[in-house]
């Protein structure tokens, strides 16, 4: 199979610190593909007839797994995409723990849920569809897979993994976990796969849906295609999480949180706090702060311990923010600390790397006032009380999560009702947990992954109904 543009590049994989090419590594061709199709399908078969203790139990194997390879899996995720090794590392503790808690809780969740009736007896009983493909993105190379993968493994759905390019040798090492813990040939599959051939792969009537972490313009076309194939989705897609503050009574630490809820992951995660909506009195106060905190990262090699700020994932990625940033910069807005490129050791290169950067001042008629701003910019805005505050917070197209800070709890309760997302933390940047619901609203997606509701993303809640037997009613007796 030829393809021309960006899919007739082989899956490639750049250490962004230094540009050096990890691996290539070809795309699956067609007959490759349906092949692999058939063959998950046939383990699909099987699997979900697997007792699902021992489904369960393979997928805790998993999370041991995991654990016990810590160091090369956080070394070979920093090398790919730019993580910082400590971040790295706390992926893989995470991913684990994902693993480990459908491991020990998946069979209880499926358990069957008796419903009440006037006469004999019904039940909700939850049963696989089939095969699904998981479509994930580079930023947590590892979460964003096992998140997807271990409620539907344990439930008996087989998996097709479609991973990022730059991502490319994590996403074998993920393979290679699911087999070394003893999921059966076809069960899980990576696929090294063109862009072109998504439709192929969901027009396939073995495959029953697929999950897709990524831009709302992935997410657009992918949920397209799979309504026209009559086939289900899950969307977890783009944020731009508003951070609201009420109150200067801890503001150190509120600064605190909001360098670190901004600059996580060098700011490339959905959830990053990326609009702050301070209250005018305290806005000057918390726009130095900021900066400061901002203005103090040092800049280079993501896998040495005294790195605060590393490179984004590709030079790409670098220049297509700091483009966000002049347009803003450009029609008007104050760039407070940042807006370029820093100096990085050597053998750094600092194509991949942005400046930390505050801006304020902005507008609807910039790009960073709707768009999502992927990597270490902050947009700070100036608002007169927590109505207006609310109001900012809800004109976004986005509504995946959002954080609010406060010293009067039930003040910040109040406030986070009124917010338009799928989650909101109150005196913590928006984060995860394997049992903590995850997941959006607006053109941020639908669906919930994580906690028992991401078990039944992709279950069929089947209804069995059962009434006395009635065959011989009403005979007479010989």
């Amino acid at each position: 199979m030829s393809a021309s543009g960006p899919d007739a590049e082989p899956f490639e994989t750049v250490d962004p610190y230094t540009g050096h090419t990890l691996a290539e590594l070809p795309y699956l061709e067609t007959a490759q593909l349906d092949a692999l199709l058939e063959r998950a399908h046939a383990a699909y078969r099987s699997w979900r007839d697997t007792p699902v203790e021992q489904r369960a139990r393979i997928v805790a194997d998993a999370a041991g797994l995991m654990r016990a390879r810590k160091n090369d899996l956080a070394q070979l995720m920093t090398r790919e995409m730019g993580k910082r090794l400590s971040e790295s590392e706390w992926e893989v503790d995470l991913a684990a723990s994902i693993l480990q808690y459908y491991g020990d809780n998946g069979p209880r969740f499926l358990q069957p849920t008796p419903l009440e009736v006037d006469e004999g007896e019904a039940q909700i009983v939850n049963a696989p569809l089939g095969v699904l493909l998981g479509v994930e993105p580079w930023n947590f190379p590892l979460y964003q897979v096992v998140r997807f993968a271990a409620p539907n493994l344990v439930l008996g759905n087989t998996i097709l993994l479609k991973h990022a390019k730059n991502c490319a040798l994590t996403a074998l090492e993920i393979q290679k976990i699911f087999a070394d813990a003893g999921t059966p040939e076809g069960v899980y599959n990576n696929l090294f796969l063109r862009h072109s051939d998504v439709e192929r792969v969901l027009a396939h009537p073995a495959v029953q849906g697929v999950s897709l972490t990524g831009s709302d313009a992935a997410g657009a076309t992918v949920a397209e295609i799979a309504g026209r194939h009559v086939k289900k989705c899950v969307l977890e897609l783009g944020g731009s999480d508003p951070f609201i503050v009420l109150d200067g009574d801890n503001l150190d630490a509120t600064l605190d949180a909001a360098t670190s809820g901004r600059l996580a992951n060098t700011g490339q995660s959905c959830v990053a706090a990326k609009r702050f909506i301070v209250p005018d009195d305290l806005c000057d106060d918390f726009v130095a702060g900021l900066a400061q905190r901002f203005a103090a990262l040092r800049p280079g090699d993501p896998g040495d311990p005294q790195t605060s700020l590393g490179p984004l994932s590709s030079a790409k990625a670098a220049q297509d923010l700091l483009e966000q940033v002049r347009d803003a910069r450009d029609k008007g807005a104050t760039v407070v600390t940042g807006g370029g490129q820093p100096d990085v050791p050597a053998p750094g290169k600092r194509d991949a790397f942005v400046e930390a950067t505050v801006l304020t001042d902005v507008t609807p008629k910039m790009r960073a006032y709707s768009e999502e701003l992927f990597g270490p910019v902050a947009v700070v805005y100036r608002v007169a009380d927590e109505n207006e505050a609310v109001d900012l917070a809800n004109s976004s197209k986005y509504g995946l999560g959002a954080t609010v800070y406060s010293s009067d709890i039930e003040r910040a309760r109040a406030v986070a009702e009124r917010i338009d997302s799928g989650m909101v933390w109150i005196n913590q940047p928006t984060s995860t947990q394997a049992d903590l619901p995850f997941g959006g609203v607006k053109q941020s997606g639908f669906g919930r992954e994580l906690s028992e509701l991401g078990m039944f993303g992709f279950a069929n809640r089947k209804l069995i109904r059962t009434l006395p037997d009635q065959s011989t009613s009403g005979a007479v007796a010989g």
